[in-house]
């Protein structure tokens, strides 16, 4: 055969002293640390990519890796890859560049040529434009490395993490530890599953944390799934499994462009645009002031009844989440009803603007469905900042130039309805349930601060006090809001779905101008 070698050829030898390095590479730490690996029901890195990585596409680099040559206190120490497998491949037919941590070897540790590789393949993502994904399951920066004056001139991760931010869409997942200074990866990122009872982030260890101030606690309590995908809101998905973690980042791709120059990606929808569900009436309860579950509501008008939660767990008078309507992804925000009635709190503001400005910073079109009762009031969240936190999704509403449909369902009462995308924040189209009722607070409320003397000073307080309710709720009706033109429409709530994927396919080559700034002042 032309071009083959010949017998004898002294190619031959090193072609297969090339393949016996990289089988001995693909091995890790060896055998016994991937039994470990699998006793502790964790996948290794390479198990891990080949799940998340079509087959047959995936390009490795840096595949010879070792401990720096300047690490001579690591000279003859084995650590195939240098403990992290760099490179790139298709997920569902496009390209992603993966950095996935070996923990079977040094633990995962991230040591100089690690992060050289992993530099270069961010430099790879970042020109040719595509998603980056971290599989984290690293003990940190190795110590034996880190520890010195060199380390002032590390640190050029975070940096360009930023720069790439609302470039490419990127994911961290833990699916084992994430030590130290490392745990600003998820902090960045725009994706972050983690592993139930194996995925961890802290900034410090249980062994430093004793240390520096005596606290006694294990690595979940410090900084597990639990932690942070319920009390800090750091991530925005707890998983069972390994396998399950792949598929919610294969999920999350899904909704996303590769880059923010691309369009999402539209499907041709099996669930027809002009589907009625007849029982989304009885998805409200006969009174106002009973609660029911927002999610019903989402599941009769998205695509199939099919939706990606992002934060479930945290702040839930709130869901965002992303779904399909009419083939085209869109980001939901949506009150919960069911939770405190859906009032807005610090945490709740905080997920609505971050999940607001990722679906704005790439192109994703947003349904808001409102039924807010307001911010909460009081001394402890005034205390806790929330005219701050709510400041920030109310500059990540007015910000968002993507298209924006609202669908007032039941109560929008006052900051409440602005942030959740009221007449004034340029909704392309807003129309109400005759359900709705737009207002600067309830009835109830009114009638109790407006008319607080009237009704002390009758001879029957509750009997007045009913009767003004019924007065002032003449004057909360959606007919009047639409009859001077501050909403565009009263809808029959059968009709939901339909509209909505009207108007998303109306406004999908909506362009907006805004004054030329460096950049805004977004509250923190």
């Amino acid at each position: 055969m032309e071009g083959s070698l010949t017998v004898g050829s002294p190619l031959n030898a090193l072609i297969d002293d090339l393949h016996e390095r990289r089988e001995k590479i693909a091995l890790g730490g060896g055998e016994e640390k991937i039994a470990k690996q699998h006793e502790r029901e964790k996948l290794t890195a390479r198990e891990r990519l080949a799940l998340l990585i079509d087959e047959g596409t995936f390009v490795e680099l840096g595949v010879h890796g070792r401990p720096h040559f300047s690490q001579r206190a690591l000279e003859g120490v084995e650590a195939p890859a240098d403990g992290v497998i760099t490179g790139y491949g298709k997920v569902d037919g496009r390209l992603v560049a993966v950095a996935a941590y070996d923990f079977t070897v040094m633990a995962g540790s991230m040591g100089m040529t690690g992060e050289l590789k992993v530099t270069r393949l961010r430099e790879l993502a970042l020109s040719k434009r595509m998603p980056f994904i971290w599989l984290l399951d690293s003990a940190g920066a190795r110590i034996q490395e880190a520890v010195g004056s060199l380390f002032a001139g590390s640190g050029h991760l975070f940096r360009e993490e930023v720069i790439m931010s609302g470039v490419i869409p990127q994911v961290a997942a833990l699916m084992g530890p994430c030590a130290a200074g490392t745990a600003y990866i998820p902090g960045l990122a725009d994706f972050v599953p983690m592993v139930k009872g194996r995925g961890s982030m802290a900034l410090a260890g249980p062994y430093l944390v004793k240390a520096v101030t005596g606290e006694d606690v294990s690595q979940e309590e410090l900084g597990g799934s639990r932690v942070h995908c319920r009390k800090s809101g750091v991530a925005d998905l707890e998983v069972a499994s390994d396998e399950d973690c792949i598929q919610a980042i294969k999920d999350y791709l899904s909704y996303m462009p590769s880059h923010c120059e691309e369009a999402p990606p539209i499907r041709v929808p099996d669930d027809p645009i002009e589907r009625a569900d007849e029982d989304i009436v009885d998805v409200l309860p006969e009174s106002n002031r009973k609660p029911y579950d927002m999610y019903e509501l989402i599941r009769r008008i998205v695509d199939d009844g099919v939706w990606f939660d992002m934060k479930p767990q945290f702040a839930k008078t709130i869901i965002t989440c992303f779904a399909r309507i009419g083939g085209r992804p869109v980001g939901i925000v949506a009150n919960q009803p069911k939770q405190l009635g859906g009032i807005l709190e610090n945490d709740s503001a905080d997920k609505a603007a971050r999940f607001i400005n990722l679906c704005d910073a790439f192109g994703i079109s947003l349904l808001f469905l409102q039924d807010v009762p307001g911010f909460m009031v009081g001394t402890k969240v005034e205390q806790a900042g929330i005219i701050r936190h709510g400041a920030k999704m109310l500059y990540a509403v007015s910000r968002a130039t993507v298209p924006k449909v609202t669908v007032v369902v039941r109560k929008a009462y006052g900051a409440g309805y602005y942030v959740m995308c009221g007449k004034a924040y340029e909704p392309d189209l807003i129309v109400a349930w005759p359900s709705a009722e737009i207002s600067v607070m309830g009835a109830e409320g009114a009638v109790n601060i407006i008319m607080r003397r009237q009704i002390e000073e009758s001879e029957d307080p509750d009997a007045k006090r009913a009767e003004l309710v019924a007065a002032y709720r003449k004057i909360i009706d959606p007919y009047i809001a639409a009859g001077n033109a501050m909403i565009d429409d009263i809808i029959d709530p059968r009709e939901t779905r339909s509209v909505v994927a009207r108007a998303l396919e109306m406004a999908a080559n909506k362009r907006v101008e805004r004054p030329w700034k460096k950049h805004g002042v977004m509250p923190v």
